[in-house]
């Protein structure tokens, strides 16, 4: 592998002594993972943080090596560390980033969105500004990796009418007529999901406790439960914020 291309940093794992694998998102090259030599020193600490943009270069001799890793930083997302919620934001996206993509697999779209979302965050000055692009990106990773929710049509009766609820067990949208007496079994699903544009926090934290459900049931189920731990920690800090 001889690679050298610009990526966002998703996780860090300390390595021997001073060093660290880094696991980091390529548009061209998927997700991949390098050993970054010095990775802890006090010089690369800063550069080797979630979020933060790097220009990497992956060097190995063969398919089964550990490539070694070489980085410089294109662009650094630590301010945002000095907020609580901007920083969950950035720790959970990553963090899911990381657990559920295969390594080596180009998925252009997750970069782009990744990248997007990394953006709103750094830019907006409220977190209803950025809540709203986080949803949307956790249902992009899900339909990415097959486990897209069908939210077109109701279940029940194939209206794409007043749909408002979402069956945990299939995915697939409700109808408002269909859900009376199983709104209690079914998942909400605010408008913002399927019609784009800004929402109350009323209608993200249910759109956070959507993609909650699919995402812990699909893609992180038995294997991640530290990664679901910084998702608690991002929606409770949220919940106090909008209290």
């Amino acid at each position: 592998m001889h690679l050298n291309t610009t990526a966002i940093v998703l996780a860090i794992r300390p390595h021997g002594e001073a060093g660290a694998i880094v696991r980091a998102l390529t548009g061209e090259a998927g997700m991949l993972a390098g050993y970054v030599r010095g990775g802890r020193s006090r010089a690369l600490r800063p550069v080797l943080q979630p979020g933060n943009v790097v220009l990497g270069g992956w060097r190995a001799r063969t398919a089964e090596q550990l490539p070694a890793l070489t980085v410089e930083l294109a662009h650094s997302r630590a301010p945002m560390f000095r907020e609580p919620l901007p920083a969950a934001a950035i720790e959970w996206a990553t963090a899911l980033t990381a657990a559920v993509l295969p390594e080596g697999q180009a998925y252009p779209q997750v970069h782009s969105a990744l990248g997007g979302v990394l953006d709103a965050i750094e830019a907006a000055p409220a977190a209803r500004g950025w809540a709203v692009a986080l949803v949307r990106y956790e249902l992009l990773v899900l339909a990415a990796l097959g486990f897209g929710l069908d939210l077109t049509r109701c279940a029940a009766t194939g209206t794409s009418d007043d749909l408002a609820f979402v069956s945990p067990k299939s995915g697939m949208a409700v109808s408002r007529a269909a859900a009376t007496g199983y709104e209690a079994r079914l998942l909400p699903l605010p408008h913002f999901v399927r019609e784009g544009g800004a929402a109350e926090w009323t209608d993200i934290l249910g759109g956070l406790k959507l993609t909650a459900h699919f995402l812990a049931r699909d893609l992180l189920h038995g294997r991640a439960a530290e990664v679901l731990a910084a998702r608690v920690r991002l929606v409770d800090r949220l919940m106090r914020a909008v209290a």
